[in-house]
This record gives C-alpha cells, sequence and structure tokens, in this order.
C-alpha cells in the first residue's frame, strides 16, 4: 500500500486531468459533481465548457477562498455545498441531468502544507488530521485507545507491518507524556524493525490515523453507492486513488455493479440480477511518465470509470458486507 502523504516542497497539480476530461466528455455539456472540490482543478477545467454547470461538494471549510474565486468566474454555472460526500442523495438533484460524478480521493498538497490539520509526519504541533466535520481528531485516537484497537488500526487501515510494537509502544510512552507529532514519528522510527528508504517510516501509521479521523472507509463506500443512485443514463462515474485500500474498494464495487458473478457449469443456475453498468476498462488508466515526473504524487494514482446504461434508483450490491471489517473498525470511535 503506497500513501499519500507527500513532502513539503510539493506543488499541488489535478491529477490525470486530461484523463478525467477524456473520459466525462463536459465539451457535449451537462452537470457534473466533483465530490473533493480541493483546489478547485478539476471544476475549473470543466467550467471552460460553456455547456457545463459543477456541483462542487468539500468537507473542509478552508475551501472557501477556492470557492468565492469559482463562484465570481462563474455565478451561474457554480454551485457548492460544504458536506460529506457520503451525503450526495441529500442534494436537491431531480431537476438536474447529472452526466457525471468525480473523486479525487487524495488529498492537496495545500491540506498537507497546513500546520493546522496536521497532516504531514513534519509537522510540529498537536496530532489533528481533521479534514472538516469530524467528531474527533488524531490526538484523542493515539492518547485514548488501548493499545489494541490502536494496533487494528494501523494494521488494516495502514498495512502496517510493525503494527502492534507502535501501539504497544505509544500505549508505554502516553503514561509519561501526551502525544503530539513529533513524538509519534520519534516512536514510530524506534519502532521500525526494516526500513523502507523510498518513503518515510512514518507514512503508514499517519495514512491509519487519518483514515480513521475521517471515517474515510464508510465515506467512499457510500459516496460510490449514493453517486450511482444520482447519476442519470450515459453517465459516468469516475475515481481516482491513490493507495490499494481504496482502490480495492473501487475496484470491487465496479465489478459488482456491471458483472454477475461467474457460476460453475456443474451448480444449479440461480437467477442473476440485472445489469445496469458498464466497465469500459478492466484496468486503471494511470499517470503518463511525464505527469509524474511534473507531479512525483501522482505515481501510485489510478483512475477507474464506470458508465450508467439505465435509469434506476435502487442499485444492488453487496459492498457493505464485503467490507464489514473495515466498516467495523470505525466503530471503535465510540469509545472517544
Amino acid at each position: 500500500m503506497e500513501a499519500t502523504i507527500v513532502s513539503d516542497n510539493v506543488k499541488h497539480y489535478p491529477v490525470l486531468l486530461k484523463e478525467i476530461i477524456s473520459v466525462i466528455t463536459p465539451q457535449h455539456g451537462g452537470t457534473f459533481i466533483d465530490c473533493t472540490l480541493g483546489n478547485g482543478g478539476y471544476t475549473n477545467e470543466i467550467l471552460k465548457y460553456k455547456n457545463t454547470k459543477i456541483i462542487g461538494i468539500d468537507r473542509d471549510t478552508k475551501t472557501e477562498i477556492i470557492v468565492r474565486k469559482i463562484q465570481k468566474n462563474f455565478p451561474d454555472r457554480f454551485l457548492f455545498k460544504n458536506i460529506k460526500f457520503s451525503k450526495l442523495n441529500n442534494l436537491k438533484l431531480k431537476k438536474e441531468n447529472i452526466k457525471g460524478v468525480i473523486f479525487d480521493l487524495g488529498y492537496s498538497t495545500t491540506q498537507i502544507k497546513d500546520p493546522e490539520k496536521g497532516l504531514s509526519f513534519n509537522s510540529m504541533g498537536e496530532l489533528n488530521m481533521k479534514m472538516g466535520l469530524n467528531d474527533f481528531s488524531a490526538d484523542d485516537v493515539v492518547n485514548s485507545l488501548d493499545a489494541r484497537d490502536l494496533e487494528k488500526i494501523f494494521k488494516f487501515y495502514g498495512d502496517e507491518n510493525d503494527a502492534k510494537i507502535i501501539s504497544k509502544n505509544i500505549a508505554r510512552e502516553r503514561t509519561l507524556h501526551k502525544i503530539d507529532t513529533p513524538k509519534l514519528v520519534k516512536i514510530i522510527e524506534k519502532s521500525k524493525r526494516r526500513r523502507n528508504h523510498k518513503i518515510h517510516c512514518a507514512t503508514k501509521t499517519f495514512q491509519a490515523l487519518r483514515i480513521f479521523v475521517n471515517k474515510e472507509i464508510s465515506e467512499l463506500i457510500y459516496g460510490l453507492i449514493n453517486s450511482v443512485k444520482i447519476l442519470k443514463k450515459e453517465g459516468i462515474l469516475a475515481v481516482v486513488t491513490f493507495h490499494s485500500l481504496e482502490d480495492k474498494i473501487v475496484k470491487y464495487f465496479f465489478k459488482n455493479l456491471s458483472e454477475n458473478k461467474s457460476i460453475s457449469r456443474y451448480e444449479p443456475k440461480l437467477d442473476q440480477k440485472d445489469i445496469y453498468f458498464e466497465m469500459p476498462l478492466k484496468k486503471p488508466i494511470l499517470p503518463t511518465r511525464e505527469e509524474v515526473q511534473n507531479n512525483p504524487p501522482s505515481r501510485s494514482a489510478k483512475l477507474r470509470y464506470l458508465i450508467k446504461k439505465k435509469d434506476v434508483y435502487q442499485i444492488e450490491t453487496d459492498i457493505i458486507e464485503k467490507f464489514k471489517n473495515l466498516l467495523e473498525i470505525e466503530n471503535l470511535s465510540s469509545k472517544l
């Protein structure tokens, strides 16, 4: 699993921008939902096409500066909602012909550099990692949950091989003093048995904490479910992932909606569900070598897309059951 935390000297670029535009074809017009507005890279590019409209969504209130700029330039074609994208179905969209829904699951360099958010292991202050509309912080998690719970978070959300020893050392150290970002990094450095020189040793633990604090697993799953509900016929759902866990969820969901399960010819025939979606490409679209050179954080990006072939609202998917164990880990937050 490759994490999304990047160094502080990297400029932010919208990842796979040309490929996104090619997939959603805004030149033909329509209403699009940018579920992760961020710095507005996708939105500004789509709005260059005159017959388009954008509904931008972001849980981060600090997007207000970006929002004001876009609203000034496109007052009649841009609407912003400060909500989590899992709440897409709460938007009043009956009159809207939703042609495309876009998710960029990475974090912008602006967010990573923000000292108040504390997303980077280079931050010097209190652990935070709240992206907006949160109930608790990374500080609450690290300084409150027991070692076994921390181990689950680090292991399953960060794919951290040394989750057990890191968790035990956190529990031991916090009896002496409260753990902030620099102290957590030191604990991880001392706990790691092997070093991967390609990424910082704290990357996976920080990724896991960020996923847990922002409930990114349930956000993604319910965001995907609600996005395909509101798409109109021939509408496109496009998702850019940055690490293996979220890509695994997206890949499964797309395959689950666009294919029936294979059945052995020796087994009795069962009723198969109706297929209302098409996944044109089995493999993800990856950034070009040139993009990776110009924008190193794009190296782990993967773009997958799905096309809705019939106007239906109710869909049949077992994605919640499939990732039940990951969703249950989020429930550890009830102990905070």
